[in-house]
């Protein structure tokens, strides 16, 4: 039997990130990798809120939606995201039903493209919605989807116990006979 490709088997959700700056043409390259994802009829519905720590307000707006749980650990990040997608269709007007879909394959994409370049992304739904609209003077046209922490995977040993013990956690995935109908 093939193995699973290696950019797949090592994608990895750390809780411990470096401080070390991710390169402005690394950050780029993970946001090229989403733009070339599949869409229906190619509308690519995906948008995107970046902030990066200390450079710019995006990153304390995103940080500050972000639930206590994980401001904990995300704020070690030196890049915050939010992902979002376009509700209605720009040509037809009419409601996008593979909006979110969409919106996953170009995750799918950009977490493919970090693992490549020995980036760890860290996904979210622990933020407010609400806030984050407030914040970003964010209309209905868009459904907010993943808030992320990005950034390169620091020393576990710098880290609080707490995210120690998280991080020492062993990945699980679910049989294939428990997927399969």
């Amino acid at each position: 039997m093939e193995n699973i490709h290696e950019l797949i088997k090592e994608r990895y959700s750390t809780v411990v990130f470096s401080s070390k700056q991710v390169e402005d043409n690394k950050l780029t390259l993970l946001l090229e990798a989403a733009r070339w994802a599949p869409s229906s009829f190619n509308e690519q519905p995906w948008k995107f809120i970046v902030g990066i720590k200390g450079k710019d307000e995006n990153y304390e707006n995103l940080y500050n939606c972000l639930m206590e749980a994980n401001q904990n650990w995300a704020k070690y990040a030196p890049v915050l995201v939010l992902s979002m997608a376009q509700k209605n269709s720009p040509v037809t007007g009419k409601p996008n039903r593979f909006a979110q879909y969409d919106t996953g394959m170009a995750m799918g994409n950009l977490l493919a493209q970090a693992t490549s370049l020995d980036l760890f992304v860290h996904q979210m739904g622990g933020y407010s919605v609400n806030k984050a609209k407030e914040l970003f003077k964010l209309g209905d046209e868009y459904e907010l989807m993943a808030a992320m922490a990005i950034g390169y995977r620091g020393d576990v040993n710098l880290f609080p116990d707490d995210l120690k013990e998280r991080e020492s956690k062993k990945r699980y995935r679910k049989p294939l006979d428990e997927i399969l109908f």
